[in-house]
């Protein structure tokens, strides 16, 4: 199970009001960089070595490893504030009031439910193994608790306490990464036209 990276680093006690919170995972943070590396450094010696054809090919594929890389791995991440809940995902990101929300739940994903939809926080892994250990805990036994178990129980609590509130009224929007999306079906594009030119 991926450690999950809280930027405030609290444990709010039951009355305390929750500070502003990012949730993300640092293995995929890790990954990403490392992966935007091995590419950029492969690209950069297919570039510079290669020929006319070879370049246009490197440039078209580098355009679409770079967004996907960076979509799945650098990009997805949870942002937790007093009114609302921010889920980043690859593709999309999902601004949800706590007010629209039902409740969280993490089984073999962690799934944010409204009363019309459901949507997959990508930022929040669930391992297996913990997913055993979560089943055979207590409601009080939060040590036994994975990290994001305990992420989803903190969650979960702010939907309790902060859902009712007035100014965490409204419904979810949802919205595309366009800088994500853009450089990606640019690079598709160019790489089926030029694999498919004589």
């Amino acid at each position: 199970m991926t450690s999950l990276d809280n930027s405030s680093d609290r444990r709010p006690a039951a009355r305390e009001t929750y500070a502003d919170s990012v949730y993300r995972s640092p293995l995929a943070l890790v990954a990403g960089v490392l992966l935007l590396a091995l590419a950029g450094w492969l690209g950069a010696d297919a570039l510079v070595r290669g020929t006319g054809a070879t370049r246009l090919v490197t440039a078209a594929v580098l355009l679409v490893v770079a967004p996907l890389v960076v979509a799945f791995t650098l990009r997805p991440a949870v942002f937790v504030g007093a009114h609302r809940l921010r889920v980043r995902n690859p593709f999309r990101t999902i601004d949800l009031p706590w007010g629209s929300v039902d409740a969280i739940r993490a089984t073999l994903s962690t799934v944010v439910h409204t009363e019309d939809a459901k949507y997959q926080i990508w930022a929040l892994p669930v391992s297996l193994r913990d997913r055993k250990k979560a089943m055979r805990a207590s409601a009080e036994d939060s040590e036994r608790l994975g990290q994001t178990d305990r992420t989803v129980r903190e969650l979960n609590d702010m939907v309790v306490r902060n859902g009712p509130l007035e100014e965490s009224a409204g419904e979810p929007v949802v919205s595309w990464s366009w800088p994500v999306l853009a450089p990606l079906a640019v690079g598709v594009v160019a790489l089926v036209v030029l694999l498919l030119a004589p």
